[in-house]
């Protein structure tokens, strides 16, 4: 018995070593968060960030939030490519680091989010001819983020997002966005990500969006 509590324990204590990240891991995750911001100013170094998350993961196996992160800076670079040509590729290797994501966490509102961003991606390389297959991915991806988190405020800000550069003439534009950017500055208020590297983006987009609605 004592052989079978001492194993038991053993286990444990195993399972909870690998439960609990790495100072490595942290420290490298902090350093490229660090970076994000910035990054957006110059598109190439969202691809080299995109990069750097994809080394962490592969190098960690059991954390989605540097997968996660991947796809994030991978589809944003994905929105900035001018050559339309290369939209597509860039949306694909989104669509791979999300989806190892989703493997290590399944029904994350967080990761429905950069399914739908990865589908409007590849719409946007020709909306008229693409909308009726992505856009309405993108929009089914957005309402199961809602369901699966009705607290998490990044939604709200997507639809929003979408509705402000969508025609009016086909149900968009300000007055249609306002509603859904103001319930979104409404779930910043109260948000609280489940640690510092958890995703906590979107509040000054959010701003930008009802100023320029205003």
């Amino acid at each position: 018995m004592k052989i079978v509590q001492f194993i038991a324990g053993l286990l444990f204590f195993a399972q909870l070593a690998v439960a609990q990240p790495s100072e490595k891991y942290i420290g490298a995750m902090q350093k490229n968060l660090k970076s994000i911001g910035a990054a957006f100013k110059n598109p190439a170094s969202l691809l080299a960030l995109a990069n750097n998350f994809e080394r962490i993961a592969d190098a960690e196996k059991t954390q989605w939030l540097p997968y996660y992160y991947a796809a994030f800076c991978q589809v944003n670079y994905g929105f900035m490519e001018q050559d339309k040509a290369k939209t597509d590729m860039l949306a694909n290797k989104a669509t791979e680091l999300i989806e190892k994501a989703n493997v290590l966490n399944p029904n994350n509102s967080e990761i429905s989010c950069i399914k739908s961003m990865i589908a409007s991606c590849h719409m946007m390389v020709d909306p008229m001819q693409r909308f009726m297959e992505y856009g309405q991915e993108s929009s089914k991806q957005l309402e199961a983020a809602r369901q699966q988190d009705p607290a998490n405020p990044r939604p709200e800000l997507l639809i929003a997002q979408s509705l402000k550069y969508t025609p009016e003439q086909f149900g968009g534009g300000c007055s249609a966005a306002k509603p859904k950017v103001e319930s979104a500055l409404k779930l910043f208020q109260e948000f609280k990500p489940a640690s510092p590297m958890h995703p906590n983006w979107g509040k000054e987009m959010a701003e930008g969006i009802l100023n320029e609605c205003k």
